[in-house]
């Protein structure tokens, strides 16, 4: 009987797995510099999670009863300082709406 051999991928000593490194390497803050990378980190870290339990409930609370996400309540009150209420229709509704618009765009 001739033994028959499997024609060998790759150069000599491979043993015909997957390559180690299919893409390069991306660090956590991308392919620049880290910059003020972990300070960022750090500060955003400290933002979202500084906040008392009885606090963070309220803050619940009053998303829900504008029809917001408690992540939607929150940043508008860290990125511009409003405390959002049922008179702010307009921007409520623009939070909305964004809200829609990411939707959208996942499912693509």
């Amino acid at each position: 009987m001739a033994r028959t051999c499997k024609p060998v991928s790759g150069s000599v000593g491979h043993n015909g797995g997957p390559p180690l490194e299919d893409r390069p390497h991306m660090p956590e803050w991308g392919m620049g510099g880290p910059g003020n990378y972990f300070a960022w980190k750090a500060a955003h870290r400290r933002a979202w999670r500084s906040t008392g339990h009885d606090t963070m409930v309220r803050r619940a609370r009053k998303a829900e009863a504008l029809g917001l996400t408690f992540d939607e309540y929150v940043l508008e009150i860290l990125e511009r300082g409003v405390y959002l209420q049922a008179e702010d229709v307009e921007r409520i509704a623009a939070i909305k709406a964004a809200r829609r618009a990411r939707k959208g765009r996942r499912r693509l």
